[in-house]
């Protein structure tokens, strides 16, 4: 019997079907059991092509293709790049060889075919695809540190041209739906119903017998728009690398730069001679650290989180919610509101007035009406989430839900009151949920009858765009209240993240640490421009007083004060933090509170864009001298070392919540692959980042020193947990 992943069979009318499925995996994979099989059918292909009429590529699975073997990938070193370059040239050669039949090639897409699963359409001559939300194509590589390797530079350059290729598929690395990508020219057909799929790519090969050459390999062939060497496209080539720098920030990020090299200079030479730039590229970006670290938290990291590992034992059943009540109808907990009605899950939107919870209900509808305008969702469909929604004043309108999420302002005796009075009406099963970002789960918990039944929710702003949830367990919180608190936040299709209990927990409390390490170089003199240019350069998706301003100064200050409070009730004093002076300095000197009250550290014209404010340079700025290495550093960090910490304290306790929950909810630099992973991703492992503290420790205090315990690990290892 045979153990080729790819089955053959051939029809009355000499076209073959081939059907991919990987017996060893949920999904089928540029892995050595493809490559094998790949091998064996080329060669049978090839010996049996005069009885061919056309070949029809398919998949088994519920996907065409996921792409390459990333977890193979992500393994390697500097030391693999003369292996992974072969190996690459080696896969090319087969889809070469594929393209080159003499016979023509369908590929019918019947789900996801992105990264190496494109590669392999492209390599066909005749594209189908099966319509629906399953089916998605695109080259996404980018976003893992990448370059689509299996020919994906080479032949969209060659079907699209250089500017499309880079713009509509290789440098953002979209995913498009079926109807999308026949739009873009990426497939030729879509059919509705995958019945159809494969007598669609039967019918046109009979239709097409002759149509075994793709364009750049018949005389006179030109690159549509032109070559580098064009005049007209040669004109616009030098915009490029502006337009790419502008894109990235000024960050440090290889990828995006080794893509638009490899288009550029594969766009001057033979079809062959471009695949073989490609591969060289693709090899040294497989084998760098820039890679290894996004594939550690964009593959590796969210498989640990969407599998449920760190809620429980594997194959538990899941717990569904049908109703849920979001007290506090303001824009964050309308915005929950939102998610939760998306999900097909029925919101009683409670605030202490109907004309608020009808407000929050118009924050649901403005949400869900721009959908509509954009095309994104029928009018049918707006009604249908809409009519889940219904605002409330009183208490005993929820009494029949599964799961109560708070919402409230972060005050610690509001919260304690409406969780009072929400236990005197709900069911004795109903999930207790706060969406609080910084007062302790553990501290509400000590009032409630039913404190095991309370874990902390803590959603990041705007709610419709931020796809992170914090999980927080207190220290009564069960098992089974966290198991039904992960669901929830699946079920809504977020990412949950799991941390213990503790003030600011985890996101928030390494926030803090980035806006007052910029708010500290303020302090000491240093150009405010210079640290917010130098945060984009590091890779922050936006610039550390810009962030401040949105989250406000004044709510800086509201937790100062908490932690002060705290810290006199345990008989002890909370010791002033370099750059809590200018916070109040802005607040109390210049009555500029943040973007909300309309002045922070920037300008907000009523026309125009925003700016710094003029009175920085006056009243603080000295010209303080600084590289911008040195300002890059501070800001990652001290970031890094308040992970470190929240390790030692047990508020972290895996890799996969460290790193997700600090590149999704607050922007810690992305190619970095998370926190986690930038303490240990270096020659020198754990230990170079502890002696780099050291030396930020001595240049700029003693916030950036290591703890023992992070000592203690770097001397035996390279592990965290």
């Amino acid at each position: 019997m045979s153990t080729n992943m790819i089955a053959w069979e051939k029809d009355a009318d000499g076209i073959v079907t081939l059907t991919m499925d990987d017996p060893d995996a949920r999904v089928n994979t540029m892995n050595e059991r493809y490559r094998d099989a790949m091998e064996e059918t080329l060669d049978r292909l090839e010996a049996e092509k005069d009885g061919l009429t056309g070949v029809v590529l398919t998949s088994a699975k519920g996907t065409f293709f996921a792409g390459g073997d990333l977890d193979s990938i992500g393994s390697t070193t500097e030391d693999d790049a003369a292996e992974i370059f072969a190996e690459t040239e080696h896969i090319k050669a087969q889809l070469r060889r594929l393209e080159t039949l003499g016979v023509p090639v369908v590929a019918a897409i019947n789900g996801a075919a992105l990264g190496g699963g494109f590669e392999i359409a492209l390599a066909c001559h005749h594209r189908i695809a099966l319509a629906g939300k399953k089916t998605k194509i695109g080259l996404p590589e980018v976003s893992l540190g990448l370059l689509p390797g299996g020919g994906g530079v080479t032949r969209t350059v060659r079907l699209f041209g250089i500017e499309k290729a880079l713009m509509e598929w290789l440098l953002e690395g979209p995913q498009y739906s079926a109807e999308e990508a026949l739009e873009k020219g990426g497939v030729d057909e879509v059919v509705a119903s995958a019945e159809e799929l494969v007598p669609a790519a039967k019918t046109w090969l009979k239709e097409n017998p002759e149509a075994h050459t793709k364009p750049w390999d018949g005389k006179g062939y030109k690159i549509p728009g032109g070559n580098p060497t064009h005049p007209g496209f040669a004109q616009r080539l030098p915009a490029f690398p502006a337009m790419l720098r502008a894109k990235l920030g000024g960050a440090d990020v290889p990828a995006p730069k080794a893509i638009l090299s490899a288009a550029v200079e594969g766009a001057q030479v033979d079809f062959d001679t471009a695949s073989r730039i490609e591969s060289r590229y693709f090899a040294g970006l497989a084998t760098g650290r820039t890679s290894t670290a996004m594939i550690q938290a964009f593959h590796t990291d969210m498989q640990t989180l969407r599998s449920g590992s760190i809620a429980g034992e594997k194959g538990r059943e899941k717990n569904t919610v049908n109703s849920v009540a979001v007290l506090g109808a303001g824009m964050m907990g309308a915005g929950i509101a939102h998610a939760l009605a998306i999900a097909g899950i029925e919101v009683m939107l409670k605030d202490v007035s109907l004309a608020n919870a009808e407000k929050g209900f118009g924050h649901v509808k403005g949400l869900v009406d721009k959908r509509v305008q954009q095309g994104k969702m029928s009018a049918e469909k707006a009604e249908e989430i809409l009519a889940r929604v219904t605002p409330t004043e009183s208490y005993d309108d929820i009494a029949h839900v599964d799961a109560v999420i708070e919402a409230v302002f972060e005050d610690f005796d509001l919260k304690n009151s409406v969780f009072t009075d929400v236990e005197k009406v709900v069911g004795p099963d109903t999930l207790l949920c706060s969406n609080t970002s910084t007062l302790p789960i553990t501290q509400l918990q000590q009032p409630r009858e039913r404190s095991a039944d309370m874990v902390g929710l803590h959603f990041f702003s705007p709610v419709h765009r931020m796809k992170l949830v914090e999980i927080i367990k207190g220290e009564q919180t069960s098992q089974r209240t966290f198991e039904r608190a992960y669901d929830l936040v699946q079920q809504i299709r977020k990412l949950p993240i799991a941390v213990n209990d503790g003030r600011g927990f985890y996101t928030s409390r390494v926030y803090g640490t980035l806006i007052l390490e910029a708010v500290a170089m303020v302090e000491e003199g240093v150009n405010p421009q210079r640290i917010e240019r130098e945060a984009r350069h590091a890779g922050f998706p936006a610039s550390p007083l810009a962030m401040l301003d949105e989250v406000s100064l004044t709510l800086v200050q509201h937790i100062r004060a908490a932690e002060e409070k705290e810290a006199k009730e345990l008989g002890t004093e909370r010791p002033a933090r370099p750059g809590e002076s200018v916070i109040d300095r802005m607040i109390e000197d210049f009555d500029r509170k943040g973007r909300a009250a309309g002045a922070g550290f920037y300008e907000y014209p009523e026309e125009g864009r925003k700016f710094l404010w003029p009175g920085l340079f006056e009243h603080f700025s000295q010209d303080t001298e600084i590289s911008g290495q040195e300002i890059q550093d501070r800001l990652v960090y001290r970031m890094a070392i308040e992970t470190a910490r929240c390790f030692e304290d047990g508020i972290l306790t895996d890799t996969a919540s460290a790193n997700l929950g600090a590149i999704f909810g607050i922007g810690f630099p992305p190619q970095t692959g998370g926190p986690a992973t930038f303490m240990v991703n270096r020659p020198e492992g754990l230990a170079g980042f502890v002696s780099r503290c050291d030396e930020l420790a001595d240049a700029h205090g003693e916030r950036f020193r290591p703890s023992e315990w992070l000592r203690e690990r770097a001397a035996k290892g390279n592990d965290l947990v």
